[in-house]
């Protein structure tokens, strides 16, 4: 029986004391114990910031990449081997800022892969900068007179490129995010959770400021509607609004179509070629005299 000790390393822990990320971390131990997969079955993938370490610190495979990169790494592992649980976990700025392209097209390609993002509207790894979600007028380590831009709204934007699972989480509610991450994995297609992540020491709120303004969706909202959950992310209120967004039916799933026309099965199942066949093939592109 898989326990949740199974993913336990040894790796010391780079974040601050009491950061909301332990709990995205125990939320993801005990997703993935629940959902029975082992250690060997799941792979994470990340970029460059604080969100970026939590593979480091999970006994499994996982695949530390570029600032903002992580996203194509995850779509080559998913197409290669699609059993393997491929997982992105990724900040703000990651994956909004610096991997915004990769993050939109992989949106529209729609992989069976799971994308987790620590939202804690700043660039935490390096002292608080303004990131693609940081509010308008905010004053930041180097926006002092205020952000003069108004935020991005990724699960706005992910229901309208079609997205088919958007949610939000909370790291202050460790076990109502790990029902999400349940959900995100099981669901087939590209899974995106937002989750709200306050930095302790970069912040402009405590944790205790976002704990006054959450709340959980309840069992009377209906996740399938589609135009309800965009007016809902649309809204502009003093409330954050946390649990399945939206959820709907998955198609046309990035790599299936190679794998059925071309590949005939995952690459990671295919007999290795020969020095023979690897030589014919060759021959096929040569071109000019004897």
């Amino acid at each position: 029986m898989l326990k949740i000790k199974a993913y336990d390393n040894e790796v010391e822990i780079q974040w601050c004391p009491e950061c909301p990320n332990f709990g995205i971390l125990q939320a993801f131990k005990s997703a993935l114990t629940q959902l029975h997969k082992a250690p060997h079955e799941v792979c994470f993938v990340s970029g460059i910031g604080q969100g970026a370490k939590l593979p480091h610190y999970l006994n499994c495979n996982f695949f530390n990449g570029l600032h903002g990169r992580a996203i194509p790494v995850a779509l080559g592992i998913q197409a290669v081997n699609p059993k393997m649980t491929t997982i992105v976990v990724t900040g703000d700025g990651d994956c909004y800022g610096e991997g915004g392209n990769h993050f939109l097209h992989a949106l529209r390609r729609n992989p069976d892969i799971t994308v987790v993002v620590h939202n804690n509207e700043i660039y935490a790894l390096t002292k608080g900068q303004a990131s693609p979600t940081t509010p308008l007028g905010e004053k930041r380590t180097l926006q002092t007179g205020g952000v003069e831009i108004a935020p991005l709204n990724m699960p706005a934007i992910a229901i309208l490129t079609g997205c088919t699972f958007v949610a939000r989480g909370f790291a202050g509610d460790v076990e109502h995010l790990k029902d999400i991450l349940v959900r995100a994995v099981k669901h087939r297609g590209f899974s995106y959770v937002d989750v709200v992540q306050p930095c302790i020491t970069w912040g402009t709120h405590p944790l205790s400021w976002y704990k006054e303004r959450i709340f959980k969706l309840g069992d009377d909202y209906d996740p399938s509607d589609r135009k309800a959950a965009l007016e809902g992310v649309l809204e502009r209120d003093d409330t954050i609004p946390i649990g399945v967004l939206y959820e709907g039916l998955s198609k046309n799933i990035f790599a299936d179509g190679f794998r059925e026309k071309i590949t005939k099965a995952p690459l990671t199942e295919l007999k290795p070629l020969g020095k023979a066949e690897i030589d014919h093939i060759i021959s096929g592109f040569a071109f000019g005299g004897e």
